[in-house]
């Protein structure tokens, strides 16, 4: 059984050799990049500056930005929702949310929330 101190030698060994061959293969990739650029017309500013889209036929011509679709927020509900409980000295609640203060306060002092409602 290998223990930590061989484990951590043949991860130095291994990381000198992918340095070793990502030192081969750079330059060779870096003319495959620079040759497919050319074929596609394409330019640092075109990499720099997001998604494109050729004008013309045959992808020759200037390039266009296309700018990302953001989606789209569903808008809230503007209408107001019909009251349900009504108290004594006029203020409404429609149901949704946290219960109001008036409405707390007088189911506190033994009153039913029922007691309050609007018939519709």
């Amino acid at each position: 059984m290998t223990n930590l101190i061989d484990i951590q030698s043949q991860i130095e060994k291994l990381q000198k050799q992918a340095n070793e061959i990502k030192a081969k293969e750079f330059q060779s990739t870096v003319q495959e990049i620079q040759a497919k650029m050319q074929a596609f017309g394409i330019t640092v500013k075109d990499l720099q500056g997001g998604k494109t889209a050729k004008a013309g036929k045959g992808g020759r011509g200037k390039a266009k930005i296309i700018a990302p679709k953001i989606p789209r927020v569903s808008k809230k509900s503007t209408n107001p929702v019909a009251a349900k409980y009504r108290g004594p000295n006029g203020e409404s609640w429609s149901g949704r949310g946290l219960t109001p203060r008036w409405l707390t306060t007088l189911i506190a002092q033994g009153q039913s929330k029922e007691a309050f409602a609007v018939n519709a």
